[in-house]
């Protein structure tokens, strides 16, 4: 194809944090727990917003549902409210339930209080469905993996086919886990914007790389296919923004899945997830007014555009780290690499 990722390849225009990672913002860690071996293809994969305790330290968040077609946990909750009071975990679909278990036996460990003389926790849990390559059927994901996930989370991580990404499919190549990051200055002082993605959608002749059609160029396809798949896409960042605007960026979530050639198909789950770290809710707050910081609207438009540009990098970058990969009943899917 004549492509150098490096040389030919260079996507939007903002400057990108120091390891283009989402855990370039300070206090973000990610952890993977991987399942690979014979037909399982599996993981998970947990996002911390910070490394306090976050039940009694909750982080400002907001959602959006770009296309509906999942079976994610705690998004009613995180919208009512405002807040994220969990790790988030990324699992295969059939795995939400057993995540959800190990989530809240992790909250109630470090959390005594929890039922007991404060109310219950509101657990997030994502997914994607990895059954193209993992035997899903076989429900491999336990609690005791929440726990490693977390416990296995660091500021340096790795993508592509890796926790829950292990067997999860793009653009019908394999995808995973990807994640990118950008600066933004706000008077004067530097803050960074991270993406997070699990890609596992898109039809192999609509993708495209830095707006050239690759996929047609990769394999054209005789009959038309209907888009079945998601992705989920987490959003950090530590730049001061209410819930609203936290609301506002993860809609502008969506541009950067339809830079890479996404249509937000019937049967794709697409769900983004977006939190702050400048603002922090206290559990046990003893004030009844707070003092929250938000950016001036007419300055947003600056983040909107590190969130495109960061979405487009992370699904891309989920691609180029993922492993080509043969999975359940010999089922196969070709990593990008192969043809760049």
């Amino acid at each position: 194809m004549g492509i150098n990722f490096d040389s030919d390849i260079n996507l939007g225009r903002i400057k990108k944090g120091q390891k283009n990672l989402i855990t370039d913002v300070p206090g973000v860690k990610v952890g993977h727990v991987t399942l690979n071996h014979g037909e399982i293809k599996t993981g998970v994969t947990a996002i911390l917003p910070h490394g306090g305790n976050m039940f009694k330290e909750k982080v400002m968040a907001s959602s959006s549902v770009i296309n509906g077609f999942g079976k994610s946990l705690g998004l009613v909750q995180i919208d009512e409210l405002g807040t994220i009071e969990t790790p988030i975990i990324m699992t295969n679909t059939l795995s939400v339930g057993t995540a959800a278990t190990g989530l809240v036996k992790y909250m109630l460990e470090q959390n005594d209080d929890i039922g007991k003389t404060t109310g219950t926790v509101n657990s997030v849990v994502v997914e994607c469905n990895d059954g193209f390559l993992n035997d899903i059927r076989g429900l491999h994901v336990k609690e005791d993996h929440v726990f490693e996930a977390i416990e296995n989370a660091k500021e340096d991580f790795e993508e592509g086919s890796v926790g829950a990404g292990t067997g999860m499919s793009c653009f019908q190549l394999k995808g995973g886990i990807g994640s990118s990051s950008r600066v933004v200055e706000l008077d004067g002082k530097e803050y960074v914007l991270g993406t997070l993605v699990l890609s596992n959608f898109g039809l192999k002749p609509d993708f495209i790389l830095d707006g050239r059609k690759l996929g047609e160029e990769i394999d054209k396809l005789d009959k038309f296919e209907m888009e079945k798949g998601s992705i989920i896409i987490i959003i950090g960042t530590n730049i001061p923004l209410s819930e609203r605007q936290l609301k506002r960026i993860s809609k502008r979530a969506a541009i950067g899945l339809g830079r890479t050639g996404s249509y937000l198909g019937n049967g794709s789950g697409d769900i983004a997830i977006s939190f702050t770290t400048a603002n922090k809710v206290k559990h046990y707050e003893e004030s009844d007014v707070m003092n929250i910081k938000m950016i001036h609207e007419n300055k947003i438009d600056f983040v909107f555009r590190a969130v495109v540009e960061s979405v487009e990098e992370s699904v891309v970058s989920s691609m180029l780290h993922a492993k080509t990969t043969v999975g359940r009943d010999n089922n196969e899917r070709k990593s990008l690499t192969d043809y760049l």
